[in-house]
């Protein structure tokens, strides 16, 4: 960009970037912030971009820029590309958004791919570690497998997960995440099938594709939305099996049992 503004003749007075930031969104770029700032202040006249992607491939997210800095008085200049203008703007944006829907499906593919070979597809489960160089690939962490043992055979029993959390806490066991064990932990989400009660990982079966993350248009955070059971992948993985067969029928047998007793999520009604 320095030398495409040498070329025009053009004297640099700031510079911007965003690094490390996913050009799906605005939020959180604070290059693109004081970008907008410094052109609603007359600082410059003139802005060079690589290209019009650089800035954003979301079609309102790069609109709204192009109208602002129009306002502002301020010409944009891609080193490829030429003087943007209206035509190119609305080009760009739909092609930068076809363009992450594509990447978008390609990871999901090769993901899926991963599963059908018995590999993770990602995400950090109690009990397992990856394996450096090796992606997908997992190892049983012994200390913590003796605990998810543990929390198995003592619902089986008919222990609650209150109880549970609070002998593990007693005893000084090191959460997943946080300071200390609470019954959300072992009982975690139906929706997102989140939970250490729920995992069948520690069944020896990876199951993948239950939720969808989405971007918040509004927040620029991902949001996660349960796919239909239908569309969730499964593959055998017994090589990270951690619960025996026997335990883990019986206690998905009585949180089904309780889960007709005290409501959708099994828990105790609040009042």
């Amino acid at each position: 960009c320095e030398s495409f503004a040498a070329r025009e003749g053009l004297a640099v007075v700031a510079r911007y970037s965003d690094a490390a930031r996913s050009s799906a969104s605005l939020h959180g770029r604070d290059g693109i912030a004081a970008l907008v700032a410094d052109a609603k202040a007359g600082n410059f006249s003139v802005f060079v971009v690589e290209a019009l992607n650089r800035l954003s491939r979301d079609q309102e997210d790069i609109a709204w820029l192009y109208k602002r800095l129009e306002f502002a008085g301020v010409e944009i200049r891609t080193v490829f590309e030429g003087t943007a203008n209206l035509v190119q703007i609305g080009v760009h944006g739909l092609v930068g958004s076809l363009s992450l829907q594509d990447v978008k499906h390609k990871v999901r593919r090769g993901m899926a791919g991963v599963v059908r070979e018995g590999r993770s597809a990602g995400g950090r489960a109690y009990g397992y570690a990856p394996v450096p160089g090796e992606p997908g690939e997992l190892v049983i962490v012994k200390r913590e497998a003796e605990t998810v043992r543990r929390i198995f055979e003592a619902y089986a029993s008919g222990q609650t997960p209150r109880a549970i959390a609070k002998g593990l806490n007693a005893d000084g066991i090191t959460p997943p995440r946080g300071k200390r064990w609470n019954a959300s932990a072992l009982n975690g989400s139906a929706t997102r099938g989140h939970g250490i009660l729920r995992n069948p990982l520690y069944n020896g079966e990876i199951v993948w594709n239950r939720v969808r993350m989405v971007l918040d248009p509004d927040t620029g955070r991902r949001v996660s939305r349960p796919n239909p059971e239908g569309e969730w992948q499964t593959a055998a993985a017994e090589h990270l099996r951690i619960v025996e067969a026997g335990v883990w029928e019986r206690v998905q047998a009585r949180r089904a049992a309780r889960k007709g007793k005290t409501g959708a999520a099994g828990h105790r009604p609040r009042r």
